[in-house]
């Protein structure tokens, strides 16, 4: 995420480059950057003439060499963006050759989403050298809250923790969905308001009492009342708590559960790096490592497996959500 605000940052100084090539798993990061290339390079009046966009499955790379080449009308560049170029991914090495010497009155950018540029090729060794490789990964778990903190503190909010771990547990780690939630929220809210779990549940229809992180927690404390009432608040709520969202974050947990009875250093820093979590949180593997020992752990993820099968149908058409949960606990606790 530095790295995706370290080329806006360039191109806003002016420091523009004839090729950038953005690619990886996480879309969103590509996305900001060529709509922030696309909205800030040309002027309204300069882009009827000196933009265009091209897709991957519509075009060759020969076509998209020959629409670079050309001059710009009326201006000092022209911008070209080629969407969903991971349809070229066959004879994308094809543009080698213009990447050793691209117009340098061109912006090309190519949203080669979901792929990888092979490192070790000419391509990928000459437009490092004469214009922008940016990778975009996947964010962790705890890097996703980082992020969401960052952003909100760009616009004037913050945000509790137990706020960040709400949405990160409702909405995954797909920043596409998390910016759209944090956008309704920014509208619904004053600026430099902390954001609260109370604002969760009102503005994006969490519970901030029933939720995947309230359950973990209470499960982790062995605590069987209040895991029950979550359980039950669930089944009551079924389309906005699906079982198959709960069992995933549950198996996430005991499995990161495992490997905390593994290490050998527990010290809170060495937990939160190997574990990949917020170090706020590492108090509550601490606790759940007391409640269950290693071997009840490994004998957990099993029936979590198990159960996952159930949900996705696998011996188990009978089973509705309420009788799932229920086995669930009986499972684990």
């Amino acid at each position: 995420m530095d790295e995706a605000l370290q080329i806006v940052n360039e191109i806003k100084k002016g420091n523009i480059k004839p090729i950038y090539f953005l690619f990886g798993e996480e879309a969103f990061f590509i996305d900001k950057i060529s709509s922030y290339i696309a909205d800030k390079v040309l002027t309204e009046e300069e882009k009827g003439f000196n933009q265009m966009v091209l897709y991957g499955k519509d075009v060759s790379i020969d076509e998209i060499v020959s629409h670079a080449k050309r001059f710009p009308m009326m201006a000092d560049r022209q911008v070209i963006i080629v969407k969903e170029a991971q349809h070229l991914s066959r004879t994308i090495e094809n543009l080698h050759s213009y990447s050793e010497n691209p117009q340098p009155t061109t912006v090309l950018v190519f949203c080669y989403k979901y792929k990888k540029l092979d490192k070790r090729k000419a391509l990928y060794k000459s437009i490092k050298k004469n214009g922008v490789v940016f990778e975009s990964n996947k964010l962790y778990e705890n890097q996703v809250s980082e992020w969401l903190r960052r952003t909100l503190v760009q616009n004037g909010y913050s945000i509790s923790h137990k706020a960040a771990i709400m949405l990160v547990e409702y909405l995954g780690t797909d920043l596409g969905r998390i910016n759209n939630e944090l956008e309704k929220l920014k509208l619904a809210l004053p600026e430099k308001k902390e954001v609260t779990p109370e604002d969760i549940e009102e503005h994006i229809g969490i519970s901030k009492d029933y939720n995947n992180f309230e359950l973990k927690k209470a499960i982790g404390e062995r605590n069987i009342l209040k895991a029950t009432k979550i359980v039950n608040y669930f089944a009551q709520n079924p389309k906005d708590n699906p079982f198959i969202l709960t069992i995933t974050l549950l198996h996430s947990f005991f499995s990161q559960l495992l490997q905390y009875h593994g290490l050998n250093d527990h010290s809170p820093k060495n937990v939160a790096s190997v574990l990949k979590i917020n170090p706020y949180f590492v108090g509550e593997y601490q606790i759940a490592a007391k409640n269950f020992p290693m071997k009840r752990v490994s004998q957990i993820i099993g029936s979590l497996r198990e159960l996952d099968l159930k949900g996705k149908g696998v011996n188990a058409a009978s089973l509705d959500q309420k009788d799932l949960l229920k086995e669930l606990l009986y499972k684990i606790l």
